[in-house]
Formats: C-alpha cells, sequence, structure tokens
C-alpha cells in the first residue's frame, strides 16, 4: 500500500469532542435554509425593509423599485424558510419579519465587516 492511500485519524480526543458537539443534521439543515435569507441581494433588501414597518407587494415593489413577481417569488422563499409572515385585510395581505433575530444577524454582519 502507498503512502498516497493512508488516512490520517484524528486525535480520538478531538474526534469524541466533534462528534459531542457536532448539531444533527436536521440542525445544520435548518442553519442553511435560515442563513440561505442572507445569500441573495434582494432577499436582504425586502427583509431590511420588512424589519422597518410591515408592508404588501406592491409596496415592497414600488420603494425597492422591483418588479411585482420577483418580489412575490423571493416573499415565498423568505416565507418557506420562516422568516417572513403574512397576515391578509381584505384583499391586501401585508407582510413582515418573524422576529427581530433577524434584523439582529444582519447588524451582526454589517458590524463583523466594519461598516
Amino acid at each position: 500500500m502507498s503512502n498516497t492511500n493512508k488516512v490520517m485519524l484524528l486525535d480520538k480526543r478531538i474526534q469524541n469532542k466533534i462528534d459531542e458537539y457536532m448539531p444533527p443534521d436536521e440542525v445544520l439543515e435548518g442553519l442553511v435554509n435560515f442563513f440561505s435569507i442572507f445569500s441573495d441581494v434582494t432577499r436582504i433588501r425586502i427583509v431590511s425593509a420588512l424589519t422597518i414597518s410591515e408592508m404588501c407587494v406592491n409596496d415592497i415593489s414600488a420603494m425597492l423599485r422591483l418588479n411585482q413577481t420577483t418580489v412575490s417569488h423571493q416573499l415565498r422563499i423568505l416565507k418557506s424558510v420562516g422568516a417572513v409572515k403574512s397576515k391578509r385585510q381584505g384583499k391586501i395581505v401585508f407582510y413582515t419579519v418573524t422576529s427581530e433575530q433577524i434584523n439582529e444577524v444582519m447588524l451582526n454582519g454589517v458590524e463583523y465587516l466594519g461598516y
């Protein structure tokens, strides 16, 4: 057997610590979904606006100068990961962020980047 086929094994203490603290797969998937909110400029713009005020698709579209179809699509994504919620008032659906923690994560990112 050649040296290129050898696998370096971690120190057993390190492996045990990793095994103990590694989140379960469902938690990791949840994190991936949550952080996907921040992987698209349009979504970040929408979330930023919704942390200031609840708005309908038409208002978001006008305020951010985006196509209503684009806004609706991004809101569906944000709603599917639990970042925004909606409420209907007559024929109009208003959207808002589900938690102040979403804004805190964005602010922490801005601080991390030094802005």
